[in-house]
């Protein structure tokens, strides 16, 4: 079983979005598009990721996978139905 440590943080500037890290101190070196569209962060909690383990909005495979590849994951915020 592989277990994959992550960092989340919040995005003060959108409601509902939420970036998963690979590494802490990795925030610093996100593409600068990216960091625009988050704003300021602020740290949610440290998890440990499994293949097991459920996610509220996102699938934990697909996470896991990004962090392995890219270093982070970005959980947008759930589509409004009155928008729809």
């Amino acid at each position: 079983m592989s277990i994959t440590r992550c960092t989340i943080y919040k995005s003060l500037k959108k409601d509902g979005l939420y970036l998963y890290l690979r590494d802490r101190d990795m925030l610093a070196t996100l593409p600068e598009a990216l960091l625009k569209i988050i704003g300021n962060t602020e740290l949610v909690m440290e998890l440990e990721l499994s293949p097991q383990r459920m996610l509220a909005r996102a699938d934990v495979n697909e996470v896991i996978k990004n962090l392995n590849e890219k270093g982070f994951y970005v959980q947008m915020p759930p589509r409004d139905p009155a928008l729809m």
